[in-house]
């Protein structure tokens, strides 16, 4: 105790700043103990064990960033010499879980694997961020033992490119948002009515044409069209360095291509792909159209197989995404070839919708063939085949129908997490038009996994996501408004243990993060915190 009590009256003469491991998501076991803190400063080092520099690197920018101390990267061990050791150990028998341990010698972080000791690397990180904590000092870092591992696998945020485009330095931004909530799924949406925005080489009118649309509605869906040229597009190579920015933070990018409905501006890239031939042009206003893809047409499958090949090459993901989502069925109704292939189809009164129930599973095949799978909304779910990866957006109730039938699920339910709803009921100051009410209660409150599913079905819920449709988000600085600080109560969702939450406890912490959205420069809604607010337009 004397010594101890030395110690702290010697920091005392210096900067000193304290360490708080109350951070998001809450890991599963945090256990303060016994003993003298740990004092980083400028002399410490990190040592990192063999495939472990990249992340080494990361914590060493981090650092940098919140304490001013730019420390070292070493391999090998010196005598007399503190370390941030870095390490994989058999032991954390949960690839992405890690063990995290201070005491006064140093800090040890062990992953299950490099992810795994990725996300310590996030929670220490978490922890020094503090409203109090200024560069330049010392920082004590109590002694502890953290032992965490994500409840889900799948842990997913998704960006809608489509219907406002995004460059690349902000979906970098937003991945980084990812990685600070341990997400592991950037969903990428890139082709809607509104817009297509990846480079088809084989197809290029999609980028020539199905990139710009000539005008967008003013308001929501009103008779007022702007008239002022929309677009934008990645390149290839763009989305190729998304994808290595993403992997390098255990991040996953699986992309959308929507079809066979949402395909407005390939069709007016490509106007015999329709069931009318056109004219189409690329759409102005939001919501659903009735121009689909013609299912009865080769050409199709050719379009869809050559775009999907392009798209495999690009994106390494096991899943990718076709959507399936608010396809109408008129135009086939109204298709003297579409309903001839009807005519030949084998009758199956369990497919409410047989022309998509067969588009889908062709496409499926193809993608099985490639040793990839499908995914996608939970409308496909009507005729699907059993390895069909199904993203309940309508509720819960059509994913836990699918986990119930054997298939894998991601919820993401409107319910809980649409991000692109508001975030308060009285919207007179909200920047987005959009309807719907999801405060961060509610978000947090989301449990992906019905009471009463049977064990089996547990195991097909793979984990949850939440969307970011960007009908009314129009700027960078409006995505992260309209996702921040939900993204926090989603994390806590996805990879907190149900029996470890707890909601006040969780704003406590919450409040504490937003000094680190602050230091990092994201722009966040700040309901939760009135004293924060604007004043009230009339108090001006």
């Amino acid at each position: 105790m004397k010594k101890l009590f030395l110690l702290f009256a010697v920091l005392l003469c210096v900067s000193v700043h304290a360490v708080n491991y109350d951070v998001v998501p809450m890991p599963q076991q945090v256990a303060l103990q016994q003993g003298e803190p740990f004092v980083l400063n400028g002399q410490v080092q990190i040592l990192a064990a063999d495939g472990l520099q990249q992340e080494a690197g990361f914590l060493q920018s981090y650092l940098q960033e919140l304490t001013g101390q730019s420390l070292t990267i070493s391999q090998k061990r010196e005598k007399k010499v503190s370390y941030i050791e870095l390490s994989l150990s058999p032991k954390v028998q949960a690839a992405e879980g890690f063990v995290l341990i201070v005491n006064k010698k140093g800090i040890t972080i062990q992953g299950g694997s490099a992810a795994g000791v990725f996300y310590g690397i996030q929670t220490l990180r978490k922890a020094l961020a503090d409203e109090e904590q200024t560069k330049g000092g010392s920082v004590l870092l109590p002694a502890v033992n953290i032992v965490d591992a994500p409840r889900f696998s799948w842990r997913g945020m998704h960006l809608d490119c489509s219907r406002h485009f995004f460059p690349i330095a902000f979906v970098k931004k937003y991945i980084d948002l990812l990685a600070l909530h341990n997400m592991n799924v950037f969903h990428w949406h890139l082709s809607d009515d509104q817009g297509w925005r990846i480079e088809i080489k084989r197809w290029p009118k999609l980028i020539t044409v199905g990139s710009q649309r000539s005008g967008t509605i003013i308001g929501t869906n009103s008779d007022l069209d702007d008239h002022t040229p929309y677009g934008g597009y990645y390149t290839q190579d763009e989305a190729r360095e998304i994808v290595a920015y993403a992997k390098a933070r255990h991040i996953t990018v699986v992309p959308e291509i929507d079809m066979p409905g949402h395909m407005l501006a390939a069709l007016a890239s490509y106007p015999e792909l329709g069931c009318t031939g056109g004219p189409y042009q690329v759409g102005h206003y939001w919501g659903v159209y009735k121009d689909v893809l013609c299912v009865a047409n080769v050409r199709v499958y050719q379009f869809v197989e050559d775009v999907l090949t392009e798209i495999m090459d690009i994106f390494p993901s096991e899943v990718i995404h076709i959507g399936g989502d608010e396809t109408p069925t008129e135009k086939w109704e109204q298709c003297p070839k579409c309903q001839s292939l009807v005519q030949h189809l084998t009758p199956n009164t369990q497919h409410q919708f047989p022309l998509q129930a067969r588009f889908t599973r062709r496409v499926f095949d193809f993608l099985t063939a490639h040793h990839r799978r499908a995914l996608g909304w939970d409308e496909i779910l009507d005729g699907s085949p059993q390895d069909a990866m199904i993203m309940s957006w309508r509720g819960t109730e059509p994913g836990s129908k699918a986990a119930a039938q054997g298939h894998d699920v991601v919820m993401a339910p409107t319910t809980h997490c649409y991000f692109d709803y508001q975030q308060v009921e009285d919207r007179q100051f909200e920047p987005s038009r959009c309807g719907g009410f999801i405060p961060v209660e509610r978000v947090y409150g989301l449990n992906p996994v019905p009471d009463g599913f049977s064990a089996e079905a547990q195991r097909h819920i793979l984990g949850v996501q939440a969307n970011l449709w960007t009908e009314y988000v129009t700027t960078e600085e409006m995505a992260e408004y309209q996702v921040l600080p939900r993204m926090s109560a989603l994390a806590e969702v996805q990879w907190t243990q149900p029996d470890r939450k707890d909601y006040k406890a969780f704003l406590e912490r919450l409040t504490r993060l937003t000094t680190l959205y602050e230091h990092l420069g994201y722009t966040y809604a700040k309901h939760l915190w009135p004293e924060r607010q604007m004043p009230s337009r009339w108090q001006f």
